[in-house]
C-alpha cells in the first residue's frame, strides 16, 4: 500500500484521510516517462491504475486502417487504467507521455480493489468517477460523430471552462487556464491544428473568444 498516499492530490480521493498515509510519504515509487514513451499498450495486461504526478498522458486507439483515435488527454493529479480494478483482463487502450519527465505513481488494481471492499465511502466515490469518466467520454464520441468542427470545439470549450475556468469579476468573461496545447486540442475534438486554428480564429474574429498560448477567454455577450 505504499503508493495509496498519492490519492490524497487527487480531489476524488480526498474522502481518505490523508494522515493516513503520511508514513509513506518518502517511500513511495514513480515511473518516469519522456516523449512519446508507453506507459502501456492495447491488449497488455491490466494489473494497475496509474495517477500522474507530472505531465500529460494520452488514451487512445488505433483503427484497423493505422488511423489514431484519442479518447483523451490527462494532466497532473488525474487517474487513469481505471477498469483494472473493474475486472478488465486486457487494455482496450494505449496510454502514452506526451511529454519528457512525465512522472507516473502506479497503483495494484488489488490495492484498490481491497480499499473499495473495505471502505464504502471510497467505494461509492470511486464508482461515481467511473460513471463520469464514462459519461465524458460517450458525449465526445457523440460530438465526433454528430458535430462539425466548430460545434465540436465549442462544446470542448464549456468543457474547459467547467474544469478549469474562473469568471473575471471586472468583464464577466470566462478565463480558462488549461494545459493544453493546440494540437492537444486538435486532437481530442479530431481535427487537424490548422484546422483549428482557423476555426479558433474565426470565433475570435465573431467575438465570441479570445486567446492566447495556455489562455483562452469566453468572452460575455453584450446588448
Amino acid at each position: 500500500m505504499s503508493n495509496i498516499w498519492y490519492l490524497e492530490s487527487v480531489n476524488l480521493f480526498k474522502i481518505l484521510c490523508p494522515h493516513k498515509f503520511a508514513a509513506y510519504k518518502s517511500t513511495h515509487n514513480f515511473n518516469t516517462y519522456n516523449k512519446t514513451d508507453y506507459i502501456y499498450f492495447s491488449e497488455e495486461a491490466a494489473n494497475k491504475v496509474y495517477l500522474i504526478n507530472e505531465g500529460k498522458v494520452k488514451l487512445g486507439y488505433y483503427t484497423e486502417n493505422g488511423d489514431e483515435i484519442v479518447k483523451a488527454i490527462l494532466s497532473k493529479g488525474e487517474v487513469f487504467g481505471e477498469k483494472a480494478v473493474l475486472g478488465e483482463e486486457k487494455r482496450n487502450e494505449f496510454a502514452q507521455s506526451i511529454n519528457d519527465n512525465t512522472s507516473i505513481c502506479p497503483i495494484d488494481a488489488i490495492t484498490l480493489q481491497d480499499l473499495i471492499r473495505d471502505n464504502r465511502t471510497f467505494a461509492l466515490g470511486f464508482y461515481k468517477f467511473i460513471n463520469f469518466r464514462i459519461k465524458k467520454l460517450e458525449r465526445r464520441l457523440q460530438l465526433l460523430l454528430y458535430k462539425d468542427t466548430k460545434t465540436r470545439l465549442i462544446e470542448y470549450l464549456n468543457e474547459l471552462n467547467e474544469e478549469y475556468g474562473k469568471v473575471c469579476p471586472q468583464t464577466g468573461d470566462a478565463i480558462i487556464e488549461h494545459p493544453y496545447t493546440q494540437r492537444d486540442i486538435a486532437c481530442l475534438i479530431g481535427t487537424s491544428r490548422p484546422t483549428l486554428n482557423i476555426v479558433m480564429n474565426e470565433l475570435k474574429d465573431a467575438g465570441v473568444i479570445d486567446f492566447e498560448r495556455k489562455t483562452i477567454k469566453l468572452l460575455k455577450k453584450t446588448g
